[in-house]
């Protein structure tokens, strides 16, 4: 059978379509269905030059970056940021790829501000990090030798001048021939050959610096008692110190360092100190010099979170309050919030828009600035609980272990209601009216009608919510810390740690040395046993809710 001829069709108006474009019709342009224009690229002009600017910019930030980097020798920072660099330059330069140019910054936000900090913390978690712990072993040395100073025996006296420039403090000396030198904590003794001096001989002054006079020296006199000037870079040279921004004395250490037995004497009882492998110089008692070093110490943080005698017995007591904290937080905001929900979702109420607003406002209004308030409000001698409602009461609401807790649990319920209350709301107004009609129709009560409908219909989208809330209250740092500060404190203990404390708020005292000192490690130890106790509740959680997916 004979093949029809296709290349040329009859058209509604009598005119010839051709069956394929001839090659000049190939190589135009795109239109528009709708205005016929043509489709404009991606990659326009404007835009280009829009991204280049801003790249531009990126990298030039990223250039300074990395000349800090190398200037510092961070070089695993150096590689792990000029791979970033990189791969953004390829990711924004390159044609396509238009889902990874829009989701590169925040998995690279992701990745620094969460992914990182993470993982620091889980390295800091096995190392002892914290005060005295916080260099290296040769840094720590150095440290020993500057602090552990005293005077020198009949060393000679230096003529002292006081000097400023750009904000920071510098000893100009003249030592007994006459020579004048300069110095700061920062920058060893130097000669001062243009350094100007008075009739008596003592250098005074030194172009581009201003010396004090004795009005700015005592205003001044804190900063200036600390100036301890290195004689040389060895630091068992000694230091020039002065006590009085005049006259400047010799100091030598107390410890005197042997670097082929690395032990430190001390000059006066002949005391050794050795490397206890622990990051500290401790002698054949035990006894530990102040500065140590960082070190690896594998598990020890999280024995010693359960075996330390100070922290043992009111961790077990701040673990119990935390639990019962943060479920009860939930359960009484979730009871409230549905109550209040159920009232103002009434279609016969009058005025519940203005209801509603004022159900939220405790939820605007900042939740460390409400526990300030609150603070003020619940003070046992001038609050004014006590001083008006209660007519000069003294109840010590939040000095006494059971109503701090009962106070703080007040507080909480009144901060977290209205967000229970929005999310019932909401969930109310999704279920659909018939259920409701249809039980009734059926005689079943209000009560069976929440029981048995409403309320396993409001679990399906409630209940991950509620599950994010007990994550929430478990890590909820704001209602304690300014409301108690974690009071009153546990008498049986010598650290910083009470009865309303939460982990999160022992682990902050733990870390920024509330009563012991900073312990980075033992506080990163504490983080992570508080994320596997959530992660753990929360996995559980999510699993039992499955049995809400069949509720229809």
């Amino acid at each position: 059978m004979p093949k029809p001829d296709l290349r040329e069709l009859p058209d509604t108006q009598g005119q010839t379509t051709p069956a394929e474009p001839s090659s000049s019709s190939a190589r135009r342009p795109a239109k528009s269905a709708r205005s016929g224009k043509p489709a404009r690229h991606p990659d326009s002009l404007k835009g280009t030059i829009l991204k280049v600017v801003l790249l531009g910019l990126v990298d030039a930030f990223a250039v300074y970056v990395l000349m800090m980097l190398f200037l510092s020798q961070s070089w695993a920072a150096l590689a792990v940021s000029s791979v970033v660099v990189l791969a953004i330059n390829w990711i924004y330069l390159r044609k396509g790829g238009l889902p990874a140019k829009y989701l590169a910054p925040g998995v690279l936000f992701l990745l620094v501000f969460q992914v990182l900090v993470v993982v620091f913390s889980g390295y800091i978690a096995f190392t002892n990090y914290g005060d005295g712990h916080n260099s290296t072993k040769d840094d720590a040395i150095s440290a020993i030798q500057l602090t552990a100073q005293k005077r020198v025996p009949d060393s000679p006296a230096y003529k002292a001048s006081v000097l400023t420039k750009d904000n920071g403090f510098y000893l100009l000396f003249t030592d007994p021939n006459g020579k004048a030198q300069l110095g700061s904590s920062e920058d060893p003794l130097a000669e001062a050959p243009n350094a100007g001096k008075d009739s008596t001989g003592k250098a005074n002054a030194l172009p581009g610096y201003q010396t004090l006079k004795f009005q700015e020296i005592v205003a001044n006199q804190q900063e200036i008692l600390k100036i301890a000037v290195p004689v040389s870079d060895d630091p068992a040279d000694g230091t020039l110190r002065t006590a009085d921004g005049s006259t400047a004395y010799q100091f030598k250490p107390a410890l005197s360092y042997d670097a082929t037995t690395d032990t430190f004497t001390d000059t006066g009882t002949g005391i050794e100190y050795r490397d206890n492998g622990k990051g500290a110089f401790a002698d054949a008692k035990g006894e530990t010099l102040a500065t140590g070093w960082k070190i690896d110490v594998g598990m020890d943080n999280f024995v010693r979170a359960f075996t330390d005698p100070s922290l043992r017995g009111p961790l077990v007591g701040v673990i119990l309050w935390t639990f019962t904290f943060s479920i009860a937080s939930v359960a009484l905001t979730f009871v409230m919030g549905l109550f209040l929900a159920m009232t103002f979702n009434r279609e016969d109420l009058r005025g519940k828009k203005a209801y509603r607003i004022l159900m939220i406002l405790p939820y605007a209004f900042p939740a460390f600035l409400s526990g300030l308030v609150w603070s003020g409000i619940l003070n046992p001698e001038f609050g004014w609980l006590n001083q008006t409602l209660l007519g000069g009461a003294n109840i010590g609401w939040l000095t006494d272990p059971v109503l701090a807790k009962v106070s703080v649990l007040v507080v909480n319920v009144w901060l977290g209601f209205p967000y229970m209350f929005l999310v019932c709301t909401g969930a109310l107004q999704s279920l659909p009216s018939e259920i409701d009609e249809a039980a009734r129709m059926d005689g079943a009560s209000a009560w069976r009608v929440f029981r048995s409908i409403k309320l396993p219909l409001l679990l399906v989208s409630v209940a991950p919510l509620l599950i994010s809330s007990f994550a929430f209250n478990f890590n909820n740092f704001n209602v304690i810390y300014m409301l108690t500060g974690g009071g009153p404190r546990f008498a049986d203990t010598d650290r910083d740690i009470g009865s309303t404390d939460i982990l999160i708020t022992l682990v902050y005292k733990v870390a920024f040395g509330q009563g012991t000192g900073r312990d980075y490690g033992l506080a990163s130890a504490l983080a992570i046993i508080i994320f596997i106790i959530v992660a753990t509740i929360s996995a559980i959680s999510f699993k039992q809710t499955k049995a809400l997916e069949d509720v229809n």
